[in-house]
């Protein structure tokens, strides 16, 4: 007997329904918000909830004699092709380039992604200076309790600062169920990131996780007794005279800013971090952080890499390009940079939506702006 229309139908619509409730009921319901964005983007801020890092009195950067907007076509035409919305080039203090694209303006604002870990480590740095952290070597289970015992309590902060904490954490995009996802569209970035098992020694090898970073973040809110927007404000925002308020991604209203990624302001504001650093820690001769934890976190840790291989491109949750000259950088994953030239005390900030191939773990494109940036 042939089966009527009807029959089918209620099957699938009972799959339907069940693929719908299955992820409330067992706790993935970040999935609705993953599915539904699919890829992260620029403007993420606009689908979460944000806390505010508070501006005081801005300080415009001063223009240069030689500012323009115009570049080498051959240049224009490479950052165009990585749908690139900001480029600004700080030397001196002054702004030197400054170009945007697809009606971006000095005011826009985009998401930092992982550019966001160079800004927590900062805060590390300046809870340190305050006396509020010991030092990098406290051990993380003096702040966060849940690696107060067993393997987790040999975890110091700055295995963490390292990329080094021997946890399991799971780095994957791609996959929906991994904790990276979960942490990005979650509701709950405390228990996620605090629920890792340590199967490495930590300080024994360097492999890149955002729960590391996240973890840091929880850190510095348990040492100062204040949201990471609070304390960035405090002893970032307002003493670099940021033109604008920033906004900080949280996981949900009065829960916690997504420390490894989700910092999102425009290109100027984001360029007085790296002057920041080319000041080594000081604002208008004040330190903010002490300059030996600038010049750590700019340092190869040289904890062996997945290749066997000591690392030599990454410090304090900072890039660094081996060999040239100190120069060192921030990175997301979409193509955001700070990129620091001491030698020329310059800053560059790259903002956009595509980044190019890595040579020897380097974004193509950075190679190219730290080229152009010498030339100038």
């Amino acid at each position: 007997m042939k089966k009527s229309k009807t029959s089918y139908r209620k099957p699938v619509i009972f799959a339907v329904l069940l693929l719908l409730i299955l992820p409330f009921v067992t706790g993935y319901r970040y999935l609705y918000k993953a599915v539904i964005y699919n890829f992260a983007g620029i403007d993420d801020y606009t689908i979460f909830d944000n806390n505010t890092v508070a501006n005081g009195s801005p300080v415009a950067w001063r223009l240069s004699e030689q500012y323009t907007n115009h570049l080498p076509d051959t240049l224009d035409n490479y950052l165009s092709t990585l749908k690139t919305v900001g480029l600004l080039v700080i030397q001196n203090r002054e702004i030197l380039v400054e170009k945007y694209w697809s009606g971006y303006s000095d005011s826009s604002i985009s998401n930092s992604f992982s550019v966001a870990k160079s800004i927590t480590a900062l805060l590390i740095g300046a809870a340190i200076h305050e006396g509020k952290i010991g030092s990098v070597n406290d051990m993380v289970g003096k702040y966060l309790p849940e690696f107060a015992a067993g393997e987790k309590a040999k975890m110091r902060i700055v295995d963490l600062l390292t990329m080094s904490s021997g946890s399991d954490w799971n780095e994957s995009y791609a996959n929906p169920f991994s904790v990276t996802t979960q942490l990005y569209y979650g509701y709950d970035v405390y228990k996620t990131a605090t629920s890792v098992n340590i199967i490495q020694p930590p300080g024994t090898l360097h492999r890149y996780k955002s729960g590391d970073t996240q973890l840091l973040g929880l850190v510095v809110e348990k040492a100062t007794g204040k949201s990471l927007s609070e304390y960035a404000s405090e002893k970032l925002w307002k003493p670099l005279g940021a033109e604008h308020a920033a906004l900080w991604s949280i996981d949900q209203p009065g829960g916690h800013e997504k420390a490894y990624c989700c910092f999102n302001t425009n290109a100027r504001d984001f360029a007085r971090l790296g002057q920041l650093m080319l000041d080594s820690g000081k604002v208008n001769g004040i330190p903010v952080i002490d300059s030996a934890y600038c010049k750590a976190s700019i340092t190869p840790c040289m904890i062996n890499d997945d290749a066997g291989k000591p690392c030599n491109y990454y410090g304090y949750q900072w890039w660094i390009i081996p060999g040239e000259q100190e120069i060192f950088y921030a990175r997301g994953i979409l193509g955001q940079y700070i990129i620091c030239i001491p030698s020329k005390n310059m800053v560059i900030v790259r903002l956009g939506e595509k980044r190019d191939e890595k040579v020897n773990n380097i974004p193509l494109e950075v190679l190219k702006l730290i080229k152009w940036g010498e030339s100038l």
